[in-house]
């Protein structure tokens, strides 16, 4: 009689206990869609998040028939991913900080990972897991597609179309009408530089930077290049150009001799005068040194990208006595120019100088509706960050990269 009164109390806290056991893992009520914005091959899986049940973890299964056999696509721990982690396809909100989410874009077969394929009807049931017990949830069901827009980089078109059209408009005003541009003290030194080079009788030496062709610091320097070309033909002084890679070279050449021919001083060109000082670092530094020592140019201009060798080329221009207008985006190299050189253009100065000193419509233009698209980024940051330290970060949301 004893025996059946401990199986009939054991059976009856069984009874009480499994449902307080099951409701902590109770059947996730899940759906399945199209994962947004992607190529195709992914299906979402979403699910709600219960608070205050961290340690339960959910399994996916996917099917290709309601009847299955149902594979493990993904396993997702309590504290997984929400809705809210990525806004820029879900959005931010009380619902998706309380709804979790899983990308399913593979599942396990005897054969291993097979990839989901578009335009197919896919069979899903999330379970819940915990202390080995595991509860299924009901069957949906979801179909992957490709998507032709990605409307979460919505706003990166509208910011980008935008800007565009602000140029484009700067540029048409440019045509018509001269647009002010602030003074830059180091290209305003450029004719200078070069006046006293040709009273002199000296050469004026264009050192470039230590970076390739594809960078925007070697191609600014080759436009302000170019303007140097007009100037020195003009005057009939001599240009010395130094390079370190040979399609800098090249261009540098072509550079020079469409200048010269641009100011009727075809015969004045010698593309000996534009050369490869050297392929290495210090080699390269060490040559153009032995050319400033050696020759003593009347000017030095060096523009583009420099390293370590920056401070050993403008010491050593400095102590010839030559005026040196030098210009970098490197911003661990600034110190060393402003310390050693006349005059320093500093970032974004390098890549207007050949607006500057062209007038040119187009790159004009270019550069005030630069100007005027940063302009105004700077007031959605400054007007962004007042709203979200109020609560209201909508600009903040708008502007985010997706």
């Amino acid at each position: 009689m004893q025996w059946r009164a401990n199986r009939i109390v054991t059976l009856l806290g069984v009874a009480v206990l499994l449902p307080v056991v099951l409701s902590a893992q109770a059947p996730p009520r899940a759906s399945a869609f199209d994962t947004p914005n992607d190529a195709g091959g992914s299906i979402t899986v979403t699910w709600p998040r219960v608070d205050g049940n961290e340690t339960t973890n959910h399994l996916v299964y996917i099917a290709t028939a309601e009847s299955g056999p149902y594979n493990l696509a993904a396993e997702v721990e309590g504290k997984g991913a929400v809705l809210s982690d990525d806004p820029g396809n879900y959005g931010r909100g009380p619902e998706q900080d309380a709804t979790h989410f899983v990308h399913v874009s593979d599942f396990t077969t005897a054969d291993g990972r097979q990839p989901l394929d578009n335009d197919v009807t896919y069979f899903i049931r999330v379970a819940a897991t915990r202390d080995g017990m595991e509860a299924r949830g009901a069957i949906t069901s979801a179909m992957a597609k490709a998507n032709f827009i990605n409307w979460a980089k919505m706003n990166n078109f509208i910011i980008g179309t935008a800007l565009s059209l602000i140029i484009l408009l700067s540029i048409s005003l440019a045509r018509r009408k001269d647009m002010f541009i602030r003074r830059i003290a180091g290209l305003e030194a450029i004719d200078e530089a070069l006046g006293r080079a040709t009273e002199m009788g000296k050469a004026v030496l264009f050192v470039h930077g230590l970076r390739e062709m594809d960078k925007i610091s070697t191609i600014a320097a080759v436009n302000i290049l170019g303007q140097v070309a007009r100037k020195t033909a003009q005057y009939d002084t001599l240009l010395k150009v130094t390079s370190y890679d040979p399609v800098v070279m090249s261009v540098s050449q072509e550079t020079v001799k469409e200048a010269y021919l641009e100011v009727g001083r075809p015969d004045a060109y010698n593309e000996d005068n534009i050369f490869v000082a050297g392929t290495d670092q210090f080699s390269y530094a060490a040559a153009v040194e032995g050319m400033m020592v050696r020759e003593r140019p009347a000017a030095h201009i060096m523009m583009g990208y420099f390293y370590a060798e920056s401070l050993l080329l403008a010491e050593t221009g400095s102590q010839t006595g030559a005026i040196q207008i030098a210009g970098t985006d490197a911003f661990t190299q600034l110190p060393f120019f402003v310390t050693t050189c006349d005059y320093t253009l500093m970032g974004e100065e390098l890549y207007a100088a050949s607006a500057y000193l062209s007038r040119e419509p187009r790159m004009l233009g270019s550069l005030k509706g630069q100007d005027i698209g940063k302009a105004f980024l700077i007031a959605a940051l400054l007007l962004g960050s007042l709203l979200a330290t109020a609560g209201m970060p909508f600009i903040t949301h708008a502007l985010a990269a997706h």
